[in-house]
C-alpha cells in the first residue's frame, strides 16, 4: 500500500476506518466514564449516592461494585431501574469512588466485590435507592399539579397523572425533586410486579467493549506518565543483595532505576523500553529459605500431614468406630495444584502521587483496602487517595488481595521517582508473582455396610490458610480451623450417621490467596468423586445413590434431578462417551452438572457436553446467569485440564499460556444451563458453577474407561490405552 494509516487496533475500533473500499464503523454509547474535558454537567438530582437525574432525562447509576466480566454494570442498574420506574435507553453507568456510601453491607467498613455477593448484598439496597428516587419525582410532579400523589405514577422516565393524563419527564422534575425531603422507608414493589428484574436484558458495557472505548486499567494514561516493570525475586521471601543498573540506564528511554521493597523498578518513557532495561539489570539475589522448595518436596509432606490428626473442624457420631465396623471401608487420597488466577489482563496500576494527593487508576475488587495501603506508603492520609476503577480484565480474586500487592507497589515506585508512573506486569510476572489457589491434599475414608449404604466418613484435608495473616484472621479462622479450607466439606449434605473432618494448615513460603470458588474449588472435587466411588463400590447407580441421600435438602436434590433429567442420566450414548454427575452447594446457590466425555486412545480427553442445573434464588437477568454458568465452566474444565503452578529449586516451572495452559475454543463443549424458578433470596452466580465441572468429568472418566482420577490436572499418560 502507498498510503500506510498507522492506527491502533482500539483507536480502529472507536473511530470507525475505511479500508479497501469497505467501511467500517464504530458505534459507542456514552456509559461509564467522566464527562469530556470542557463539557457541563446537566443540573441534576441526586437523591441518594447511587442516582444522578439530569435535566437532559439521563439517569446515572454509580455502581460500587467492579465490572470485571460477570455483568454487574448491568445487573445492578436493573434493580434500580425496576424500582425507579425510568427509562432503561437513559441509563449510563459510573464506577464508584471509595467512599464508606457504598461500603458492602455485608463486609463492614469495606468497598469491594467478590464472594459472588454483589446481587446478594445490593438487593435491598438499590432497589431501595430506586424507590426513594420515583417517590420523590412523584412528588414533585404532584406539587407542580397540585394534586395528590396517590394519583400519580411513573413509567417509563414519566410521572403521569391518571385523571388528567398529564405527564412530566423526570428531566422537568430534577430541580423541583432537588428540593423535596427524602423520605424514609419507601416501600418496594412485589415481585409480582417486577418489570425488568427477571427478564433477559443486553448488558450496557457491551457496546463500549467491542467498539473499543471502554477503558481498563491497562489503558489508563496522563500526562507525563511513566511506565515501569520490575524485577522481583525468582524465589518468594527472596531479596535484592547487590544490582548492577549501567548496562540498563544506557538504553534509549530508560530513565531511572530504583530499589523497592519487592525488587528493581526500571522506569522508561514506555512499556517496551522498561521491559528491556530490565532484562539488562545485572542482579545478585539473596534467595532465602525458599531457595530448595519443590512440589515433589511438598507432595510428600503433605501426605505424611494427612495420617496424622489435625484440628477438628467437624465430629458427628463415632465415624472411627463406625468405619472400623463397617462391612466394607473404601480409602483414598487426592491431590490439587496450585492455581493461578491467570486474567487475561495482567495487573497494572497508574499512580500519580503528589505532595497533597495521591490519584490511581487501576482494576481492583478491593478499593477500601488498596486506598489504605497507598496511604501507607504514600503517608497521606486516606480521604487524600483517590482511586478511579476502571474496567477489569478479570479478576477470579487476584485483585481483591488484602496485602494490596500490586497497589503499594506502584505507590512505591512513584515516591521514589516523584513522577506519575504505571507499573505494568507482564504475563510471566502475573503467572509467577503469586497468591495462588493452594496446594491441597486430602485423605478420605468410608464404611459401608451390607446394603452399600455409608455407615461413616472420615476426611482429612492439608492446605495453607488463605485467611491466616490477613485483617479477616479473627473473624474466619477459629480453633485453628480457616472456614474457607473447609468449606463444602464439613458441610456435606448427604445423610451420613457419623462424619469427622479435620484440617492441616501448614506454613509454606508460597503466598496464596482466594481463587475463584474458594475452598470449594478443592472440596467439590474431592467430596463428589469420593461419592462416586462409594457409589460404584455398591454397586448403585451414582445419581440415584446421590439422590437418596439428599431427602433433608430439597434443593440439592432438586437442581441434581432437573441436571439428571436434562442430561438424559441412563439413556444410550455414541460409542466411547460416558457420564459423569456432581452436585454442589457454594455461595448460597446449588449447582448440578452432568458431564459428556470421552477418553482417547492416546489418553486425551474431550469434554462434549456439560448440562447445568442451578438454583440460585430470585434471579435478575438471566442471561447473566447463563453466561456466568459457561464462564464457570470453561474456567473449572482449564483447571481440570491443564492448571498447575509447581516448583523446582524454590522457582516457579510455568511462565505463560504455553506451559500454563488455558482451554480453547476448539475444546469448548456444549454447555445447556437450566434455571431454577425460585421465591428464594437471591444468592451468588459467578462462582457455583466451577466446583462441580471437575468431579463431573472426573466420574465420567471412570465411568468410560475404568480409571479413577485423584490428582488434578488429568494428566493424558494415565489414561492412555496400553
Amino acid at each position: 500500500m502507498s498510503n500506510f494509516i498507522n492506527i491502533s487496533r482500539r483507536d480502529f475500533l472507536k473511530t470507525g476506518a475505511v479500508i479497501g473500499g469497505g467501511l467500517v464503523l464504530g458505534f459507542s454509547v456514552p456509559l461509564r466514564y467522566p464527562l469530556a474535558e470542557g463539557t457541563t454537567p446537566s443540573p441534576s438530582f441526586a437523591p441518594n449516592a447511587f442516582i444522578r437525574i439530569g435535566t437532559d432525562n439521563r439517569v446515572t447509576i454509580i455502581v460500587n461494585k467492579s465490572e470485571m466480566g460477570q455483568g454487574v454494570y448491568t445487573s445492578l442498574p436493573m434493580l434500580v431501574a425496576e424500582e425507579l420506574e425510568c427509562d432503561w435507553s437513559n441509563i449510563r453507568v459510573e464506577p464508584a469512588p471509595v467512599d464508606p456510601a457504598y461500603n458492602h453491607t455485608e463486609w463492614g467498613n469495606a468497598q469491594g466485590t467478590g464472594g459472588s455477593s454483589s446481587v446478594r448484598s445490593t438487593w435491598k439496597q438499590f432497589r431501595k435507592a430506586g424507590a426513594t428516587a420515583r417517590a420523590m419525582l412523584v412528588k414533585a410532579a404532584a406539587d407542580i399539579w397540585n394534586v395528590d400523589e396517590a394519583g400519580c405514577r411513573a413509567e417509563k422516565g414519566y410521572v403521569i397523572h391518571d385523571a388528567t393524563k398529564r405527564k412530566l419527564a423526570y428531566g422537568k422534575l430534577v430541580r423541583k425533586a432537588a428540593q423535596m425531603e427524602t423520605p424514609q422507608d419507601v416501600p418496594l414493589k412485589e415481585p409480582k410486579d417486577f418489570k425488568i428484574i427477571g427478564r433477559s436484558m443486553k448488558r450496557l458495557d457491551t457496546p463500549e467493549k467491542v467498539n473499543g472505548k471502554g477503558i481498563f486499567g491497562m489503558d489508563a494514561k496522563i500526562a507525563g506518565m511513566l511506565a515501569a516493570v520490575v524485577a522481583r525475586p525468582p524465589v518468594f521471601g527472596g531479596k535484592v543483595k547487590s544490582f548492577n543498573a549501567d548496562k540498563a540506564k544506557a538504553l534509549g528511554g530508560v530513565k531511572e532505576v530504583v530499589q523497592i521493597n519487592s525488587g528493581v523498578a526500571v522506569v522508561a518513557d514506555h512499556f517496551w523500553q522498561a521491559s528491556r532495561g530490565r532484562d539488562a539489570l545485572e542482579i545478585i539475589w539473596e534467595e532465602g529459605d525458599n531457595s530448595g522448595f519443590s512440589t515433589a518436596g511438598m507432595r510428600e509432606e503433605y501426605a505424611r500431614l494427612a495420617r496424622t490428626p489435625g484440628a477438628v473442624a467437624k465430629k458427628k457420631g463415632e465415624p472411627e468406630q463406625a468405619i472400623a465396623k463397617a462391612a466394607r471401608q473404601i480409602h483414598a487420597e487426592y491431590e490439587v495444584p496450585y492455581l493461578a488466577h491467570a486474567p487475561m489482563e495482567p495487573l497494572n496500576c497508574l499512580v500519580d502521587l503528589r505532595d497533597e494527593s495521591c490519584e490511581i487508576w487501576t482494576g481492583t475488587q478491593f478499593q477500601t483496602a488498596d486506598r489504605n495501603a497507598a496511604a501507607k506508603v504514600s503517608g497521606l492520609k486516606p480521604e487524600q487517595v483517590k482511586i478511579h476503577t476502571m474496567l477489569l480484565g478479570g479478576g477470579f480474586g487476584r485483585r481483591a488481595n488484602p496485602h494490596s500487592d500490586f497497589v503499594a507497589e506502584a505507590v512505591h515506585i512513584a515516591k521514589a521517582i516523584k513522577k506519575p508512573v504505571k507499573v505494568i506486569w507482564t504475563r510471566e510476572d502475573d503467572m509467577r508473582g503469586g497468591y495462588y489457589r493452594p496446594m491441597w491434599y486430602d485423605r478420605i475414608s468410608a464404611g459401608l455396610d451390607g446394603n452399600g449404604s455409608i455407615t461413616a466418613w472420615q476426611h482429612t484435608i492439608v492446605g495453607q490458610s488463605i485467611i491466616s495473616g490477613t485483617p479477616f484472621e479473627q473473624v474466619m479462622v477459629k480453633n485453628g480451623i480457616d472456614a474457607t479450607s473447609v468449606e463444602g466439606a464439613r458441610d456435606i449434605p448427604y445423610d451420613i450417621p457419623n462424619v469427622f473432618v479435620d484440617l492441616h494448615s501448614p506454613k509454606i513460603g508460597v503466598p496464596v490467596l482466594w481463587w475463584r470458588s474458594v475452598g470449594h474449588s478443592h472440596t467439590a472435587f474431592v467430596v463428589e468423586s469420593f461419592m462416586d466411588e462409594l457409589a460404584h463400590a455398591a454397586g448403585k447407580d451414582p445419581y440415584e445413590f446421590r439422590r437418596a441421600l439428599l431427602t433433608n435438602h430439597p434443593r440439592h436434590k432438586a437442581v441434581l434431578e432437573l441436571a439428571a433429567q436434562k442430561a438424559g442420566w441412563g439413556t444410550p450414548l455414541p460409542e466411547g462417551r460416558a457420564r459423569g454427575i456432581a452436585v454442589h452447594q457454594s455461595f448460597g446457590s446449588f449447582v448440578a452438572q452432568v458431564a459428556e466425555v470421552s477418553v482417547k486412545p492416546s489418553g486425551e480427553v474431550r469434554v462434549h457436553k456439560v448440562v447445568c442445573a442451578i438454583d440460585c434464588g430470585r434471579f435478575v437477568n438471566p442471561d447473566t446467569v447463563e453466561a456466568q454458568m459457561e464462564s464457570a465452566i470453561v474456567f473449572g474444565l482449564t483447571a481440570a485440564l491443564y492448571g498447575a503452578i509447581t516448583f523446582k529449586n524454590g522457582r516457579v516451572e510455568q511462565s505463560n499460556f504455553h506451559d500454563y495452559e488455558m482451554l480453547r475454543m476448539k475444546e469448548m463443549p456444549k454447555v445447556e444451563v437450566y434455571i431454577m424458578p425460585s421465591q428464594e433470596s437471591p444468592q451468588g452466580v459467578g462462582e457455583p458453577g466451577v466446583p462441580p465441572v471437575a468431579p463431573a468429568v472426573c466420574n465420567a472418566i471412570f465411568s468410560g474407561t475404568g480409571k479413577r482420577i485423584r490428582r488434578l490436572p488429568i494428566r493424558a499418560e494415565e489414561l492412555k490405552r496400553a
